[in-house]
């Protein structure tokens, strides 16, 4: 039981790494992306945000599992 508090900061830590090594390769392609078709930079734009989102997404349930964890 002494373990679950561990286990919930780790898997917390390591999901917020997850999503900002995530993020920020999204940025990095949409930027690239944007620097070779700029007029593309519309649906490059709107891509990355839902993608961004997907991931914010993905890393809130992960965060929640891990406070059940720790309340457990």
């Amino acid at each position: 039981m002494e373990y679950a508090y561990l286990a919930a900061g780790l898997g917390a830590g390591l999901a917020m790494i997850g999503a900002a090594i995530g993020i920020g390769m999204i940025g990095k392609s949409a930027m690239e992306g944007t620097a070779r078709q700029p007029e593309a930079s519309g649906d490059i734009r709107t891509s990355m945000i839902i993608s961004a989102g997907l991931i914010e997404g993905a890393t809130f349930f992960a965060l929640a599992i891990c406070i059940l964890l720790a309340l457990k």
